[in-house]
């Protein structure tokens, strides 16, 4: 019997189907935002705190008791005061988890309930993990640096108190400069980073990096809109930190679940949206 032609095609391997390359992840589609968006959504999170009070409060409750907490830290280790406290302003969306996924149950026309608020982080533990974990080390490198500018600032670390007298006296105004624009860099980077990526996470079957990315991608490409929610997200925490952290009580609810409904109008939904495993 002859030997098979090398360049003739064999027929089984010809009816053979080619195997199916690989599916690219879907892009994450972005709508188009106005400047007048980010006081709508101060008014969506106004409706949501007034339609659950009771978990608001409990929220806006436990951020006073922290601002009390960071005040403490701060007198004791003034040279963190900057990165601890626009810290804590800027991880607000991995604090407010609990008032994200109450927006979600009143979005979805369902009651909200105060233990399940608690245990949002359940369903997306792994994800949530890593993003906070990406979120503490920029912490870390922002306390670093501003303690590396104190050191070659000052002849050693000045207390509270010598801490403020130096940010007003005349005579620092270099170092007032570089701590205001290492403050802004790294103030900048958490927060666009993290502006919707939480919520994004709670919300959709996706992973931290693309939450993360999202969330840059949103910002680079509507810098005014962003800049004007996080200018107003600024304001409205120093205010409300005025009178001993009260405001907070309030404010806080309020800006967390106006944060669910900024991801909301930001975000399209797309064929990665899931939904959480309890919806």
């Amino acid at each position: 019997m002859a030997a098979p032609d090398p360049a003739t095609p064999d027929p089984a391997a010809a009816a053979a189907p080619a195997a199916p390359e690989p599916a690219a992840a879907p892009r994450v589609e972005l709508r188009s935002l106005h400047w007048r968006d980010p006081l709508h959504w101060l008014a969506l999170g106004w409706r949501d705190f007034r339609r659950a009070p009771a978990i608001g409060l409990f929220y806006g409750g436990c951020f006073m008791v922290m601002g009390w907490a960071l005040l403490t830290v701060f007198q004791h280790a003034p040279a963190y005061m900057l990165a601890l406290s626009a810290g804590f302003l800027l991880m607000g969306p991995f604090l407010c988890l609990g008032l994200y996924r109450t927006s979600q149950r009143l979005e979805a026309g369902e009651r909200p309930d105060f233990g399940d608020s608690l245990l949002a982080w359940d369903t997306r533990t792994a994800q949530l993990g890593i993003f906070g974990f990406v979120l503490l080390v920029l912490e870390m490198l922002w306390g670093r640096a501003t303690l590396v500018l104190f050191a070659v600032s000052f002849d050693g670390m000045p207390d509270f108190k010598g801490s403020l007298l130096a940010l007003l006296d005349p005579e620092n105004l270099g170092f007032t400069t570089a701590w205001v624009v290492l403050g802004a860099i790294f103030a900048g980077l958490i927060y666009a980073v993290s502006v919707v990526a939480m919520p994004m996470i709670l919300h959709r079957q996706t992973d931290a990096v693309t939450a993360g990315l999202t969330s840059l991608r949103l910002v680079l490409s509507q810098p005014g809109v962003m800049l004007w929610w996080g200018a107003l997200i600024t304001l409205l925490v120093g205010v409300a930190m005025l009178p001993w952290f009260a405001g907070l009580l309030i404010v806080g609810p309020v800006l967390g679940h106006a944060s669910w409904h900024a991801y909301r109008a930001a975000v399209a939904d797309g064929g990665d949206a899931g939904g959480d495993a309890k919806a």
